[in-house]
């Protein structure tokens, strides 16, 4: 299982699903709840400037996701969305429970973690990152 085409497609199939997760995410708030609904969450939640919030927010998980899937820039994308989701997980998921049934931090936390990898890792060479580290070399 050590191999670089069994590793690099490991990375791609990962970092292609978190992408995914990030974009439908974005895209739920900015266009099926929509942004003022989302926002009025973010409001009760007590996260500041909600309004503000909301679109930074949804702009960042649609925008990073996709680099994720597409695997360009990709170890900046994956830090940023770690830092909402560990934002996310300290301000609004916390204190309810782990559980994420009951709306707890276990889902924010899996993904920070699933993050960090592809941080640490990166994107593998079935990405734009490794084609284009490759044309420099």
């Amino acid at each position: 299982m050590n191999k670089p085409a069994v590793r690099d497609a490991a990375l791609l199939v990962f970092r292609a699903l978190l992408g995914v997760i990030f974009v439908a995410h974005g895209v739920d708030k900015m266009f099926f709840t929509g942004i003022d609904a989302t926002a009025a969450l973010f409001g009760q939640w007590g996260i500041i400037q909600p309004t503000l919030s909301a679109w930074l927010t949804a702009i960042i998980e649609m925008v990073c996701g996709a680099l994720l899937v597409v695997g360009l820039l990709t170890t900046a994308a994956a830090g940023v969305l770690a830092v909402v989701m560990a934002l996310a997980g300290y301000f609004v998921h916390l204190s309810q429970g782990l559980f994420a049934t009951d709306g707890g931090f276990e889902y924010p936390l899996v993904l920070v973690g699933s993050l960090l990898m592809i941080v640490v890792f990166g994107a593998g060479r079935a990405s734009l990152d490794g084609v284009l580290s490759r044309v420099e070399a």
